[in-house]
C-alpha cells in the first residue's frame, strides 16, 4: 500500500501473495473495466486482487477511438441516461479525476443546409451541453460561418459546407490511462499480476470460493482464494462462461471499430471534425502530428486475439471521410491501420450492433461470482462501482460506499500547479519546457520518478530519436514503474511509438531492448527472442497494411 510501482519484483511479491493470502475480490482483466473495479474495491477498504492473463489493456482498452466522450450519437437513439453519465465522467476526468491525461478537444460539426443544418445541430448540441449538469470544464458549443471554417479547417469542401458548430469532447491515450488507474489501485492496496492465466473457479457446493491460476511466465499454478469473484473480461465473456461452466444472464456480442492513421498533412484542420453517417458518426481526431480517422460499427465474430481491419471497412472510412474533405484522403497515404472490438451486451444472437445499447450490465449468475459486460470506456468508474456493488452481497460484512467520484488518479495530484512551475523544472534537470511539458502530460505529478531516473543517469535525458518526444528515461521508467515486460510492452501500450513511429518503431527496437533488458534481467537469449517477438508481429501488420493499400 502507498506505492504504485508496478515492476518485476512487484509482480513477483503478487504471485507469492495470490497463494498464500485470502481476498475479498479476484478481478479477472486488466481492460479498464477491471482496472476500475479493482479501484473502486481497494479504495473501499476491501481486500483485492487482479489478474491478467496478457498485458494492461492489451485488448479493447487499447484499440479505442482515444475518446472521453459523451456518445452524441446516443442523443440520436434518445439514450440520455447513458449521454448524461458520459458527460458526467467526461468533466470529472478533465477537471480532477486525471487531468494530466484527460485532455479537451474541439470538433466541428459541418453544416451543408444553411438553415435546417443550423437549427437540428444547434438544438442536438444544446441538449449536449446541458445534460453534463452543473459543471463546466470544457467550453459552449457555439455556431461558426462559412469564412471561418474556410480559415480554420482548409481541408474541408467550401463547396458543400455552408458552415458548422465547433463543440468540445475529450481524448486520452487509452492504454496509458487504463495502467494508471490499475496504479492507483496499486496505491491502494491491490495486488496486480500480469501474464496469469485463469484455469478454472474454484466452487465450495455451489458457491464460488475463488480461482486456480497459471503464471503464464513459469506455468505454476495457483489456488487463489476469494470470497467474490469478479469477471470483467469483456469481449471474452462468453467464451470464459462456458469455459467456467456458468449460465449468464447475457450474451456479448463483438462489434469491430476500424481505425486509419494518416500524416498530420493529410488534413489541414486546426481542430477536429466528426461527421455523421447513414449508420453512425466518422471522428477525425488530431494526435500530436497525425490523424486518426474512425471508426466502424460491425459484426465480428473471427479471431478475439487479433482483430483484423478489410478492405472493405478502409474503404468505408475513406469514402465516409471524403465526401467533405479536399483534396481526398489516399490509400497510399495510410501509415497505419487497427481494429478493436467492442463487448456489447445482446438479447439475442442476430441484433444489429448499431442498435445494440453501449450501457453496461451486471450479473450474479453464481453465490460468489460476477461479471460485467458492455458500456463505454469513459463510464468505466461508473462500471466498476456497479461491478462491486453487486460483489458485496458475497462479502457478508458491512463494506464502505465507492468513493471513486472523489479520488483522482496517481499523477493527478499537483498537476496544474506543476504546469505552471515547467519553466523552472525545465532549468533544475536540464531539459527543454517542450520535454517537460510532454511528460507531465504522460505522468503528471509522477514526473518526479521519471527525473529522478535522469538525476541518476544523465544519458537517460536524451530523446529516444530525434524527432519523437519521448526520453529514454521514460523507456527504462515502462519496466521500472509501468509493469511493461517485453519490447512489445513498451512500444505498443506503455508509448504508442507502434503507430507514431515510423514504420512501427522497428528502427527503434534494439535500443529499447539495450535499454530495458538489465531492469528485466534478461539474458543475450531473452532480449533476442522479444526483439524477434515483436518483429514478427510487426511483420505480419505490415503485409497485412501493405494488402489494404493496395485493394
Amino acid at each position: 500500500m502507498f506505492t504504485s510501482e508496478l515492476s518485476l519484483d512487484q509482480r513477483d511479491a503478487a504471485i507469492d501473495s495470490l497463494g498464500r493470502e485470502d481476498f475479498d475480490v479476484l478481478i479477472i482483466g486488466g481492460g479498464v473495466t477491471g482496472a476500475g473495479a479493482a479501484l473502486d474495491a481497494a479504495s473501499r477498504g476491501l481486500k483485492v486482487a487482479l489478474v491478467e492473463a496478457r498485458d494492461i489493456a492489451s485488448g479493447t482498452s487499447s484499440r479505442s477511438s482515444k475518446l472521453i466522450h459523451g456518445g452524441l450519437r446516443y442523443l440520436e437513439q434518445y439514450d440520455f441516461k447513458l449521454v448524461r453519465e458520459a458527460l458526467h465522467e467526461r468533466e470529472m476526468m478533465v477537471s480532477s479525476l486525471s487531468p494530466h491525461l484527460v485532455k479537451p478537444v474541439g470538433f466541428l460539426y459541418p453544416l451543408h443546409e444553411k438553415l435546417k443544418d443550423r437549427t437540428y445541430v444547434g438544438a442536438g448540441l444544446a441538449l449536449y451541453d446541458v445534460l453534463r449538469g452543473f459543471q463546466r470544464a470544457l467550453p459552449w458549443h457555439k455556431h461558426m460561418s462559412q469564412k471561418k471554417i474556410a480559415e480554420i479547417a482548409p481541408s474541408l469542401r467550401q463547396d458543400i459546407v455552408t458552415g458548422a458548430v465547433k463543440y468540445y469532447d475529450a481524448q486520452v491515450d487509452d492504454a496509458r490511462h487504463t495502467m494508471t488507474i490499475i496504479r492507483t489501485a496499486r496505491r491502494h492496496g491491490a495486488t496486480i499480476a500480469t501474464r496469469v492465466e485463469v484455469n478454472q473457479l474454484i466452487r465450495d457446493g455451489k458457491r464460488v470460493v475463488g480461482a486456480e491460476v497459471v503464471d503464464t511466465e513459469t506455468g505454476k499454478k495457483i489456488k487463489v482464494s476469494a470470497k467474490s469473484v469478479v469477471m470483467c473480461a469483456g469481449i471474452w465473456s462468453d467464451e470464459m462462461h462456458a469455459k467456467f461452466g456458468i449460465k449468464p444472464g447475457y450474451g456479448v456480442t463483438m462489434s469491430k471499430g476500424v481505425h486509419i492513421v494518416v500524416p498530420g498533412s493529410a488534413i489541414k484542420s486546426d481542430t477536429g471534425i466528426i461527421l455523421k453517417t447513414a449508420i453512425s458518426v466518422l471522428f477525425l481526431i488530431p494526435w500530436g502530428d497525425k490523424w486518426i480517422v474512425g471508426t466502424t460499427d460491425t459484426p465480428y465474430d473471427g479471431d478475439r486475439a487479433h482483430p483484423h481491419a478489410t478492405s472493405e471497412d478502409v474503404q468505408y472510412i475513406l469514402d465516409q471521410a471524403n465526401k467533405v474533405l479536399d483534396p481526398k484522403l489516399k490509400r497510399e497515404e495510410i501509415i497505419g491501420v487497427y481494429a478493436g472490438l467492442r463487448p456489447l451486451v445482446a438479447n439475442a444472437k442476430d441484433s444489429s450492433t448499431t442498435k445494440l445499447s453501449r450501457e453496461h450490465t451486471t450479473d450474479r449468475s453464481a453465490p460468489g461470482f460476477v461479471s460485467i459486460a458492455g458500456g463505454k470506456y469513459t463510464t468505466y468508474r461508473v462500471m466498476g462501482k456497479d461491478a462491486i456493488d453487486l460483489a458485496i452481497t458475497d462479502i457478508r460484512r458491512v463494506v464502505a460506499k465507492s468513493c471513486t467520484e472523489k479520488l483522482p488518479l496517481v499523477g493527478a495530484d499537483g498537476y496544474f500547479a506543476l504546469v505552471q512551475q515547467r519553466a523552472q523544472i525545465a532549468t533544475e534537470y536540464g531539459l527543454s519546457e517542450k520535454s517537460i511539458e510532454h511528460l507531465l502530460n504522460r505522468y503528471g505529478s509522477m514526473i518526479s520518478e521519471v527525473l529522478d531516473l535522469i538525476a541518476s543517469d544523465k544519458k537517460l535525458s536524451k530523446p529516444l530519436s530525434p524527432d519523437l518526444d519521448y526520453l529514454k528515461a521514460e523507456i527504462v521508467y515502462a519496466v521500472t514503474h509501468e509493469g511493461a515486460m517485453t519490447v512489445d510492452d513498451v512500444i505498443s501500450r506503455r508509448t504508442r511509438l507502434a503507430f507514431e513511429a515510423p514504420h512501427a518503431g522497428i528502427n527503434l527496437v534494439e535500443e529499447i531492448a539495450t535499454l530495458i533488458a538489465p531492469y528485466l534481467g534478461w539474458s543475450a537469449k531473452d532480449k533476442k527472442a522479444s526483439i524477434a517477438q515483436y518483429r514478427d508481429q510487426v511483420d505480419a501488420e505490415v503485409k497485412a497494411l501493405e494488402a489494404l493499400v493496395k485493394a
